[in-house]
């Protein structure tokens, strides 16, 4: 969620906490008290490991699985068919109250699973919920010059819906990139935001270094859908929120340093935009872009990759309502 949020401008000045020995075990008995049942794991892990090693207890019990990672997270995984969905989110509601806007944990996420024992699968019905930002992003700017916000997968749930006019979800990165084709489609102007989450998900995190660049080929398959959906005065910018290499021994995020591949017909050739300072950078670029900064934080590279706009200087009006 850091990474996302400073993209869009905000630079937190200190780390959401963090749980590496598990939560505290009076907050677990405090939240098992109030969703009416007890709990297993409440354990650093990894997501498709625990619900291997306890989706069986789970099913047996009834108990929803507890774990986090190194990021600032609270999950609960549970078996479609033992918790519905709705019950499900309803205990990520009562966590979320407690360690979201208690503690200051980033996020609770719903991680439901389907399958037996020895074959568990997670489901596309993982749920965020997040802080929201602690100060105005890019979409809450965009939102408020009436240019259009539109989040493609998580994003929406990654900023609390705030600054958002449409939430597309997405069950996987194929669908992904099918919704971002349809939505530069539908939307002549405004800002998509979209999230790839399977580079994360699924590869990354569990080291799978066959799968981490069968997806590099098919996202490379798919781009020139994209490519051609970019207009006179678009711009699309392809980069990440963190690290995930696959090759790591630890199955947690990597390297702080991401790649900033930007395109568009307007944009020179062979620019190179060096090693930036902060991810803030590119929003800081496209709010000059839309003409609705500046952000708090960034340095915006527009002039670097468009040139100036007649006048020689950029002067706070919208230069193109475009992605």
């Amino acid at each position: 969620m850091t990474g996302h949020w400073e993209m869009m401008g905000i630079v937190l000045d200190r780390a959401f906490p963090t749980f590496p020995q598990g939560f505290p075990p009076d907050l677990i008995a405090e939240f098992e008290r109030r969703i009416g049942r007890g709990t297993l794991g409440n354990v650093v892990a990894s997501g498709t490991e625990i619900i291997e090693r306890l989706g069986a207890e789970h099913v047996r019990t009834g108990k929803p699985i507890v774990y986090t990672s190194a990021d600032s997270v609270f999950q609960v995984a549970a078996h479609e068919e033992v918790i519905p969905i709705a019950e499900q989110y309803r205990i990520c509601e009562t966590a979320f109250d407690m360690v979201g806007r208690g503690l200051g944990v980033g996020r609770v996420i719903a991680r439901p699973f389907v399958g037996v024992a020895g074959a568990f699968t997670r489901t596309a019905n993982r749920h965020d919920y997040a802080l929201e930002p602690f100060g105005d992003t890019l979409l809450d700017l965009l939102t408020r010059a009436h240019i259009p916000v539109t989040a493609v997968g998580k994003t929406g749930d990654l900023f609390a819906g705030r600054g958002i006019g449409r939430s597309v979800p997405t069950s996987s990165d194929q669908r992904g990139v099918d919704a971002i084709v349809q939505v530069m489609g539908d939307a002549p102007d405004g800002l998509v935001f979209a999230n790839l989450v399977d580079f994360d998900t699924q590869y990354g995190h569990r080291n799978d270094v066959a799968g981490y660049a069968a997806n590099l080929e098919r996202f490379d398959r798919q781009l020139p859908r994209v490519l051609e959906r970019v207009g006179e005065h678009d711009l699309l910018a392809i980069t990440a929120d963190h690290g995930n290499d696959p090759t790591t021994p630890s199955t947690d995020h990597s390297r702080e340093h991401v790649p900033l591949l930007i395109t568009g017909r307007r944009v020179r050739s062979g620019v190179d935009l060096g090693t930036r300072r902060t991810f803030a950078d590119l929003g800081q670029t496209l709010a000059q872009n839309f003409g609705v900064g500046p952000l708090r934080h960034g340095t915006s590279f527009l002039e670097a990759i468009i040139g100036p706009p007649e006048g020689g200087h950029y002067d706070g009006e919208a230069v193109v309502q475009h992605s």
